[in-house]
């Protein structure tokens, strides 16, 4: 993978683990950020395994952990011995309107951005990752359903999928947005979560979701978990008290961080 520019901060001046690229994206056709977050329990060790986080709809590359905290829940799970050191990639979705979806767009492919470059532009960029290094995804609301989507898809690059209070078809994505949509073609891409998995239902990496009790996709991810219930896929899925919002997601993340852990000392 060539990428025509790549500008990374200098050590120098990065704090407390993060690291922060822009990149000259070809499926973009433009620049995109991601924020990397390095553990000090990873910094002298090789083929660390990767988590990628995908943010929400209105947000950025910097949503989970300046709204989440993300890599302050990961880096106390790692000090206390819970897991192992995970690098923590959190990308821009690309900036597309209110939200990408993750999904191709007409003249930019979203969905190659995160499956195809992310991965690449990671071992390239971080020493600390190498070809030998596990990849995870997981993601928040529309990043759910990025994650979802991406990790069916890319079974070969991800060992493991989670998603917290996923969108579960582009349909209902688009409600959140005020954007024309009108050049998504339902009969040439799939809408659902439900149907890309099941497009793509061998091989399948261990996959969880989780909404919370009083969010308003709650019946669709229980929708999702019924029909993957009837159809056999293998899968974890949980509920908990919360909406659809930072205090939930704060909360769970740590479910995710742990499901990964568990996949990886399988591996």
């Amino acid at each position: 993978m060539t990428f025509k520019t790549i500008e990374i901060s200098d050590p120098q001046f990065e704090f407390e683990g993060f690291r922060f690229i822009t990149v000259k994206s070809p499926s973009l056709k433009g620049r995109v950020d991601v924020s990397v977050y390095i553990p000090e329990k990873a910094k002298n060790q090789q083929d660390v395994p990767v988590i990628f986080l995908l943010h929400g709809v209105y947000s950025s590359h910097w949503a989970w952990s300046m709204k989440g905290g993300a890599h302050k829940k990961l880096n106390k799970l790692i000090e206390d011995g819970n897991i192992r050191p995970f690098i923590l990639v959190m990308p821009s979705d690309g900036l597309w309107g209110d939200g990408s979806g993750y999904v191709q767009h007409v003249n930019q492919d979203f969905q190659s951005w995160i499956g195809d470059e992310l991965p690449a532009l990671t071992k390239k960029e971080i020493n600390h990752v190498s070809k030998n290094s596990s990849f995870y995804i997981a993601g928040l609301s529309m990043g759910g359903y990025g994650a979802i989507r991406i990790g069916s898809i890319y079974s070969h690059i991800f060992s493991g999928i989670s998603g917290h209070s996923s969108v579960t078809n582009i349909k209902d994505l688009i409600t959140f947005v005020e954007e024309d949509w009108s050049f998504w073609n339902s009969e040439k891409q799939l809408d659902s979560i439900y149907d890309v998995i099941v497009a793509n239902k061998e091989g399948l990496p261990p996959i969880r979701f989780d909404c919370g009790t009083e969010d308003e996709l709650l019946q669709p991810n229980r929708y999702l978990h019924e029909n993957l219930t009837k159809l056999d896929v293998k899968h974890l899925y949980e509920e908990f008290p919360g909406g659809h919002d930072w205090n939930y997601w704060n909360e769970q993340v740590e479910r995710t961080f742990k499901f990964f852990n568990e996949i990886d000392g399988n591996n």
